[in-house]
């Protein structure tokens, strides 16, 4: 097994995709703390609305962070994840090697024929968490056209992301200024930022060559419009689904449900 250790933190990474995926989380949780707490009101609302066996489309997988999560849940289910990122891919396919439950497919969200390489016409659930935030507001809703008529009647789609309410411009900033101490005191920790988690992917002698690959696509990371809870609301319904409101959040962050 190739591995490469990961500097301040004594650990091994490499094709230990288990240690990629332990990771991934502890970087993402140092920006979301309460993230497995989204997850869990996610898959709560997907048992409650669609059943314990879903065929659900993960969207925007990156690792799979969602479907391991599903799987876990419920052993039943059926996932297709799609994702451009080569890297974050390469985690999601080492992991998930050999599970017949989980197809991941390499697509670009902003191409229109996206959906066409996906191996199910319909699906119950359609999940995303983090990951939507960096487009801007008219190719988001124009993908929340083609997500409407992936989920089945009766079906679902869960966005868990940053969603900004502009409005409230005092309340923002004291979030934001609280969450950011709270981060820094975690950095002098010794917690592992975004751009530190993929100076190690780019030295690991496994995902190096892919990593290259996904800085070639997206360069460095950029964020969208984000915009309010009630915007995504208000677009989705416009799109098809019959409602759409906020089923969880955190003062920084919403999990927004639709029902087709």
């Amino acid at each position: 097994m190739t591995t490469t250790t990961g500097t301040g933190s004594g650990t091994s990474y490499g094709t230990d995709w288990g240690a990629w995926q332990r990771s991934w989380d502890r970087q993402q949780e140092w920006y979301m703390p309460d993230r497995e707490e989204r997850f869990r009101v996610m898959l709560d609302m997907v048992e409650a609305l669609v059943g314990p066996e879903p065929r659900v489309l993960d969207l925007a997988c990156g690792t799979g962070s969602i479907t391991s999560r599903l799987f876990a849940r419920f052993p039943n289910a059926v996932s297709t994840g799609v994702d451009l990122d080569p890297a974050l891919l390469t985690i999601a396919e080492g992991t998930f090697e050999g599970d017949r439950r989980v197809t991941f497919v390499t697509a670009d969200l902003t191409d229109p024929d996206w959906p066409t390489q996906l191996p199910y016409d319909a699906y119950d659930a359609v999940l995303t968490a983090t990951a939507l935030h960096w487009l801007h507001s008219e190719p988001l809703a124009a993908l929340y056209g083609q997500v409407a008529e992936l989920v089945r009647d009766g079906g679902v789609f869960m966005n868990a992301d940053h969603m900004i309410d502009e409005t409230t411009p005092r309340i923002n900033a004291a979030e934001r200024a609280h969450r950011h101490a709270g981060m820094e005191q975690a950095k002098a920790n010794g917690i592992v930022d975004w751009a530190e988690w993929w100076q190690l992917a780019a030295q690991d002698p496994v995902l190096a060559a892919p990593t290259a690959r996904r800085f070639e696509i997206y360069g460095e990371h950029a964020d969208g419009d984000m915009p309010s809870p009630a915007w995504h609301a208000r677009v989705l319904r416009e799109k098809g689904f019959a409602e759409a409101r906020p089923v969880w959040c955190s003062p920084s962050d919403t999990l927004l449900l639709a029902v087709k």
